[in-house]
């Protein structure tokens, strides 16, 4: 005996309506069900806990208020496995009808926003307008000079504080530390610069207005400079490089290797956006109403992290005029990122990309060291249904890449 009917009134677009009849022989089943659940918890006056007679439940707590637990009980029992036969996928679903009477099949009635269907563009006529970065000397010259000012020094000089220059202090308190007077307040700046060791300076401490409130005797202990090494044949040796030649030539390796995966970064960008805008595709507000709170999550806790509330920082945009161009923004966003989520998922069912068991094992390996964890406490974080997720959005990634190899 089936113990349910399920069939499909309507279908437009996402929304399906769905009718689930429920046989009377289940309801009565799970009706007594229910009861003795109640009873064995209820208590009665006059009864030990659980004795109480079926009858007497009943009428303590009313047929009619059960009636209603039961039609709960069974559109969750009932609803995943009418959706399931139907070969429907819900993102969202509420009961718009119930019915049950006495002796009857329960009857209810569902308005589900299904997964919606896709249809890609033909992405094989894309032409992406990325053009690749060349690497030139200018470039190689530059990573040189930020290697060199990356093994600079901070070296004593026996003259006074210049720009640039590191300032070792102790004040009246007794507190030593070190001021970098290209970072340092304009004030403080003007009181250290051209002072030596062993000076003794009054620096000013001043109020939010920028009012000066009192002056704080500081002793100058030490000047440092930033010392660059000269771009020699010893700066190479330094970064094991057999001489100046040979680290120029592993810069520029570097450059273009850095440049390479740029240009296919930007090319994989390019080609998902082409994607995300020209799929077809009927998406349920649900579905983008979900994104927007996610986004939404990851704002309060980038805001969370600087001590700013959600609530807080809705309320300045408010207050400012731009809290409607803030949801209008987040809706737009919101939106950008299903439709790149549903792209990425439908190329990958049309070109299914395979991947081994040691391709596999290696990117684990690599998001574990990503994490700085090991595979066995990656697995254990993530769980069965999370390696699954991570494989999915791997296929995904690797459809792409073959998608981009085939446009050439």
């Amino acid at each position: 005996m089936r113990w349910r009917v399920a069939e499909i009134l309507e279908r437009s677009g996402y929304l399906v309506k769905v009718r689930v009849e429920v046989p009377a022989e289940r309801v009565a089943q799970s009706y007594e069900a229910l009861l003795k659940e109640v009873a064995g918890r209820v208590r009665i006056p006059g009864f030990r806990p659980g004795k109480a007679p079926l009858k007497v439940v009943e009428a303590r707590l009313g047929r009619q208020e059960l009636l209603e637990d039961l039609k709960e009980r069974l559109v969750d029992e009932t609803y995943p496995e009418a959706v399931r036969e139907l070969g429907l996928l819900p993102v969202s679903a509420r009961v718009v009808e119930a019915s049950l009477e006495e002796g009857s099949p329960f009857v209810y009635v569902a308005e589900v926003e299904n997964y919606p269907e896709v249809r890609l563009p033909d992405w094989r006529s894309f032409t992406l307008e990325v053009a690749p970065v060349e690497v030139t000397e200018e470039m190689v010259e530059k990573a040189l000079e930020e290697l060199r000012q990356r093994y600079a020094e901070l070296v004593p000089v026996d003259r006074g504080a210049e720009e640039g220059d590191h300032v070792f202090v102790r004040t009246e308190e007794g507190a030593e530390f070190p001021i970098d007077l290209s970072k340092a307040l304009p004030h403080v700046r003007e009181a250290l610069l051209g002072k030596k060791a062993g000076d003794v300076v009054q620096v000013p401490v001043l109020n939010e207005k920028g009012e000066k409130v009192r002056e704080v005797r500081t002793e100058i202990l030490e000047v440092k400079t930033l010392q660059v090494p000269e771009l020699d044949e010893e700066f190479a040796k330094t970064l094991e490089a057999e001489s100046l030649e040979d680290l120029r030539a592993r810069v520029r390796e570097s450059l273009k290797r850095q440049a390479e995966a740029e240009y296919q970064a930007a090319r994989e960008r390019a080609f998902l956006e082409k994607l995300a805008e020209g799929l077809e595709a009927d998406i349920p507000p649900s579905m983008l109403q979900a994104e927007e709170r996610h986004l939404l999550e990851h704002l309060a806790e980038d805001l969370h992290r600087e001590g700013i509330a959600l609530e807080a920082y809705l309320k300045a945009l408010e207050e400012k005029g731009e809290l409607e161009k803030f949801r209008e923004d987040l809706r737009q966003e919101a939106q950008k990122r299903v439709r790149r989520a549903l792209a990425k998922e439908k190329l990958a069912e049309e070109l299914r990309p395979q991947v081994t068991e040691e391709e596999w094992q290696a990117y684990l390996q690599s998001v574990a060291r990503a994490y700085g964890l090991s595979l066995k406490e990656l697995r254990q974080q993530l769980g069965e249904r999370g390696l699954e997720r991570l494989k999915a959005s791997y296929l995904q990634d690797k459809a792409v890449r073959e998608a981009l190899a085939q446009l050439g």
